[in-house]
């Protein structure tokens, strides 16, 4: 048999039938995660064509998007139309069937945090979900991705999705990474490199020293932002990290099960042999800290960077496009990185919201204050999350250097409800993406690290965090 890589297994053991000769196959799917924002006209077309959901119990449903993370939490949404989408997605679970982690639940948080860290995804799986970054499943040697509100509708009445075969990526991340460098900054570092569309049309796997020293957490990291450069998918093999990781979540399996399952998830990785689409390569040791200055996520440096110079780009294109993000940012060619005051700081979102990484900011913070300039928040990635960083004495540190200690959700990741920036606003900020009025209308955002953003919080500009 030719050698295969992990990615190309997974799609064989998953394909019920090959559709065609251009890649098409029927593709089985394992589970699926759905949530309130993208699910709702799914639900209406299964209810006007008579189908109920074939597998329910393979589906787990939650509340992240649309609901407000002020401190205190109750049932009650403040937005007339998020309130409905909360109410419809109750309403479509106890009709079909399908487990619901709703507001109030204490295993309640955004989708790519709580799955993990119920044991919901597993080695070998395949995930669907309508969120782009179902792609963090990845970090446990799952192969997610993320799919449109119709392939929604039918995954839920058939469990197959019609799928076409992506080619394949291998980045690996060659030596060890420097102290105070993140898995943020390599996935960073990865998309500045290679561009916003590099990545269009692969599924990447991650390897090499670089990756293997990350945590499960910080995998997950990695492989949610892949989808930054354009990604559909983004794995590594599993290993003894994500073995240890799963072992004690609720849903893994038990005993001999337990036993049986390792000994099949040892197996899942790329043959020796395997030939890939392409090859990317990263020095662990050339990767510093990472912000982004412009509107895309590829528009980034090392914080020890200048802003770059449009009038320096030949392509017309691209240097019109440059000189469009300066604007927006209200930034000039040439001005340091590490020079640029904020306003806000934010640590959130389904990249950068577990509890390793506020363990990494609150280390920042401890006993020092914010800027008085600086509104800074912390929103747990789940409920969970936020009760453990409560227990460990992390919220306190937090709430005693001047932070909002919030509830879980998506919450300014997408400028849902108050957590919203006003035009002009600056913001340091752990999410994924910095389009243009993706926290508000007018607002500016720089991705980076959760220690970074908790740097830039206290100094009220953004820092290199090796400094502090």
């Amino acid at each position: 048999m030719k050698p295969r890589t992990l990615y190309e297994k997974h799609i064989a053991s998953h394909s019920v039938q090959t559709l065609d000769d251009k890649g098409h196959v029927l593709l089985y799917i394992d589970r699926q995660v759905i949530n309130e924002y993208t699910s709702p006209q799914a639900f209406s077309g299964l209810r006007d064509a008579g189908r109920r959901v074939w597998r329910p119990e393979t589906a787990l449903a939650v509340v992240d998007h649309v609901n407000p993370t002020a401190p205190l939490r109750t049932r009650q949404m403040p937005d007339a139309g998020g309130a409905r989408q909360v109410s419809y997605l109750t309403e479509n679970c106890e009709e079909f069937g399908i487990e619901l982690f709703d507001i109030l639940d204490k295993r309640q948080g955004i989708e790519h945090v709580v799955a993990p860290e119920q044991g919901f995804i597993l080695p070998g799986m395949v995930i669907a979900a309508g969120d782009s970054h179902t792609t963090t499943y990845g970090a446990l040697g799952a192969f997610g991705f993320g799919i449109g509100t119709s392939e929604i509708e039918h995954l839920l009445a058939t469990q197959t999705l019609i799928y076409k075969k992506l080619k394949t990526l291998r980045v690996t991340v060659n030596g060890r990474l420097a102290n105070g460098i993140t898995a943020k900054d390599v996935v960073m570092a990865l998309v500045a490199k290679i561009g916003a569309a590099g990545a269009t049309g692969y599924a990447i796997e991650f390897c090499g020293e670089g990756i293997d020293m990350l945590s499960v957490e910080g995998r997950m990291t990695v492989c949610n932002m892949a989808v930054e450069a354009g990604a559909r998918g983004a794995f590594m093999a599993p290993d003894d990290k994500v073995f240890e990781y799963l072992q004690d979540k609720p849903r893994a399996p038990q005993g001999q099960q337990w036993l049986d399952a390792v000994a099949v998830w040892r197996e899942l990785r790329s043959d020796q042999d395997a030939v890939f689409d392409r090859e990317v390569e990263l020095s662990a040791q050339e990767i510093a800290p990472m912000v982004s200055w412009g509107t895309s996520p590829d528009q980034a440096l090392a914080i020890n960077g200048q802003v770059p110079d449009p009038a320096a780009e030949p392509d017309a294109s691209r240097r019109k496009d440059l000189q469009r993000a300066l604007n927006y940012m209200g930034l000039h060619a040439g001005q340091r990185l590490n020079s640029i005051n904020i306003s806000h700081a934010f640590i959130g979102s389904c990249t950068n919201a577990r509890i390793e990484d506020l363990r990494a900011a609150a280390e920042v913070v401890r006993g020092k204050r914010v800027a008085s300039h600086v509104r800074a928040m912390i929103v747990p990635g789940s409920s969970q999350v936020r009760a453990q960083a409560e227990e460990e004495g992390l919220a306190a540190i937090f709430m005693q250097a001047g932070f909002e200690w919030r509830q879980s959700g998506c919450s300014m990741c997408l400028a849902m409800n108050d957590d919203v920036l006003s035009p002009g606003d600056r913001c340091a900020s752990s999410t994924n993406r910095n389009f243009e009025g993706r926290q508000g209308a007018g607002a500016r955002t720089h991705l980076m690290s959760p220690a970074m953003v908790a740097a830039a919080a206290i100094h009220g500009h953004l820092t290199d965090v090796r400094e502090m």
